[in-house]
């Protein structure tokens, strides 16, 4: 018999994606008689319970249990259903996200071949939403401009990494290092893998192992999303210093700059002449950027589109990172 799994998902308000993931499982060509689903529900308001309660009705040779999540964070969400969990082997996936039907199979084949402690794959980003607002953002998911060197997001080669988004690993593993970090409301896969690796762990990426995430679909859910990524980046920092990125500090430099050289300007005329400078290359970056991707994808408001949800990350990201560096108060999980 091959290792039974568990598949975990946290969720809040996620009815009009909780069925398409739902749906995708159904499909895995992993034998369902070794699958089991957990979803950990932080008391969702929108129909989403209703929702699963309807796929297990309809399909009830897929075990799936829904147990509450009191938390309402997502790594209190996963140690939650980590706990409730009976398989092998731990599949983490997302409300947002839809595995290809060789997704589980993929995810078995490499931990039992000792490719790593924690194997994931990559992400397609699919747009959250109609206009050309929607695409720029799922453009800028997977672009260099937007999130640097994350190789999951870039479609790399097989090999050790530092994170993978929804990995999997063998139950025993939380024993090991522990759960998620549940102080920290993002930044959960990023840590717990940071400590797997500095217990000798590895961190494999297989682009054969591929899921879609759907993307959010307006500026301001992606401004949220990215203040909180930044905000709790930088407590995550605190207890592994070590784990700065390049394309991690850029963000915060390059707002605290504006901030700076903003603040300069009203009294020193030469900061004036930086801030034009450093703003005019990066309109012109961006515009570039965005050009570029018109004309690969035929799509010429991306033109627009990808500039704005670039800049927007990065001013989010960045400014989430300096406020946490002045502020205690923990900004909305939701």
């Amino acid at each position: 018999m091959p290792p039974t799994i568990s598949i975990v998902v946290p969720c809040y308000n996620e009815q009009a994606t909780i069925g398409l993931l739902l749906d995708a499982i159904l499909q895995q060509t992993y034998p369902r008689s070794c699958i089991e689903v957990v979803v950990a529900d932080g008391s969702s308001e929108d129909g989403t319970r209703q929702a699963i309660s309807a796929f297990q009705a309809e399909h009830p040779d897929l075990p799936l249990r829904l147990v509450d999540n009191p938390g309402r964070t997502i790594p209190a969400a996963l140690n939650t259903a980590i706990a409730a969990a009976r398989g092998e082997i731990i599949l983490r996936l997302d409300a947002h996200s839809i595995p290809i039907p060789e997704y589980s199979t993929r995810c078995v084949e490499g931990i039992v071949r000792h490719k790593g402690s924690v194997v994931g794959g990559v992400w397609s980003i699919r747009p959250g939403g109609d206009g050309f607002i929607a695409r720029g953002i799922a453009q800028a998911a997977s672009h260099p401009l937007g999130v640097g060197d994350a190789l999951y997001r870039l479609r790399s080669r097989e090999g050790p990494v530092d994170t993978v988004p929804f990995g999997s690993f063998r139950c025993g593993l939380i024993k090991q290092v522990g759960g998620y970090d549940e102080s920290l409301l993002t930044n959960e896969d990023y840590e717990f893998n940071t400590r797997v690796r500095k217990a000798g762990g590895v961190v494999w990426l297989d682009p054969a192992i591929r899921s879609t995430y759907i993307a959010r679909a307006s500026l301001q859910a992606l401004a949220q999303q990215y203040w909180r990524y930044g905000y709790w980046k930088r407590k995550m920092l605190q207890r592994h210093p070590g784990s700065l990125r390049w394309r991690q500090a850029l963000p915060p430099v390059f707002v605290a700059s504006l901030i700076g050289l903003g603040s300069l300007s009203i009294f020193l005329p030469p900061a004036r002449v930086l801030l034009l400078l450093e703003t005019a290359l990066y309109i012109l970056l961006l515009a570039g950027a965005g050009l570029l991707a018109a004309m690969r994808r035929g799509s010429p408001l991306l033109m627009l589109g990808l500039p704005l949800a670039i800049a927007t990350m990065h001013v989010s990201w960045g400014a989430g990172f300096l406020w946490s560096l002045v502020s205690g108060r923990a900004p909305s999980h939701g």
